[in-house]
């Protein structure tokens, strides 16, 4: 097979869906691997270290796509992508449709095979694609929050740790799962004052005993949510919902009861946010304040850490790519049930229930796809 790494194109994203080594891995199974010139410069992979692991460097990214039968990103497809995506094509990459119906139509239209990394799951519902990406941007959530409670940046110029006689920040972090749990463990590193917020009371009672002393865990309810907020300092929405739009766990009325300079850190705005207020925002322009409460909603937080996070990436991406381009995409998913969640989108109709249901629009069962 023929697999194209183009280079990312969206403001600010220096990740590359794969590394050399992959790349490696790739043509030892007999394939061909297309990279774009300059693709893998910002994660610190230069032309050569790719054209010594075997690929070959393009300079014409129209003529990658087109000569492609598999496409490996780390991000969705923008507009300018949208023309390049053909029939049959393969597109492996973080989608997050359910936040997005231009990118699916574009999709839909394209008529591409389109495998979301973020819904590929396992039989005991963990996300393999999404854990890497997850562990960095909830270990980058509470450093980003700590940055922005200095008084410079529009917050309430609070140390996060606090120092001896003054009490530490406290951090409020709405779920329980990886990236909530990155989040809370750095910030009770850095000794703020944590409570973590989950609805599944399982949960709950396991973070209560791996968890520091200094993080506390809290039932999420909107009742317990409101009770917190005058006091809050720092807020992490980690919430997810594979697939799925997240749920607005703060509204915009809710903004009221939090003091001026309160920091929102949404690592959940790829699936719209679980902020009502929440709108994405980038890496060079990563704030804006609604009600006096400072939001900071960039997309794409692993861009900024691009050496670790394409590591990561391709450390849980290659096992995938490997069986989809030896078996091609049909029976790479019959063959793996895991791989077999992530097709969201395939020859013109979508066939996994939650993007279909964020737009109403109709859908098919996976099972008929591949019959």
């Amino acid at each position: 097979m023929i697999i194209g790494v183009p280079k990312e194109i969206k403001p600010q994203e220096n990740r590359v869906a794969i590394q050399p080594g992959g790349v490696m891995q790739l043509m030892r199974n007999g394939h061909t691997v297309f990279v774009e010139k300059n693709a893998g410069n910002g994660s610190g992979f230069t032309d050569q270290m790719y054209i010594d692991a075997g690929a070959e460097i393009m300079d014409n990214v129209d003529d990658l796509w087109r000569r492609a039968e598999m496409i490996m990103k780390v991000k969705e497809p923008i507009a300018v992508e949208y023309p390049r995506m053909r029939e049959g094509q393969i597109v492996f990459t973080y989608f997050h449709f359910a936040a997005d119906e231009t990118l699916t139509k574009a999709v839909i239209d394209s008529k591409c095979i389109a495998i979301a990394y973020e819904t590929v799951e396992k039989a005991d519902k963990s996300l393999p694609l999404l854990i890497p990406m997850s562990e960095v941007a909830g270990r980058m959530a509470t450093q980003e929050g700590a940055v922005y409670l200095e008084k410079p940046k529009g917050g309430r110029g609070m140390l996060l740790g606090g120092i001896p006689g003054v009490r530490p920040a406290k951090v409020l972090v709405l779920g329980g799962g990886i990236v909530g749990v990155n989040a809370a463990k750095i910030a009770a590193g850095m000794g703020a004052d944590t409570t973590i917020m989950d609805i599944n009371m399982h949960r709950l009672r396991y973070l209560d005993d791996v968890m520091p002393k200094n993080v506390k865990t809290f039932f999420s309810s909107e009742a317990n949510i409101r009770s917190m907020l005058p006091t809050i300092d720092l807020i992490v929405g980690a919430v997810l919902k594979p697939g799925a739009k997240a749920p607005h766990l703060v509204t915009r009325d809710m903004l009221k009861e939090m003091r001026p300079g309160t920091v929102i850190v949404d690592v959940a705005i790829d699936q719209g946010g679980c902020f009502e207020t929440s709108k994405p925002t980038t890496h060079s322009n990563p704030t804006f304040v609604i009600d006096e409460v400072l939001h900071y909603c960039v997309a794409n937080m692993p861009g900024a850490v691009p050496y670790t996070s394409t590591l990561g990436l391709t450390n849980v991406t290659l096992p995938y790519a490997v069986s989809l381009a030896n078996k091609g995409w049909k029976q790479a998913l019959i063959d793996d049930l895991e791989l077999k969640k992530g097709l969201n989108i395939a020859n013109g109709s979508i066939v996994y229930a939650d993007v279909a249901n964020a737009f109403d629009l109709d859908w098919i069962d996976v099972d008929s796809m591949l019959n």
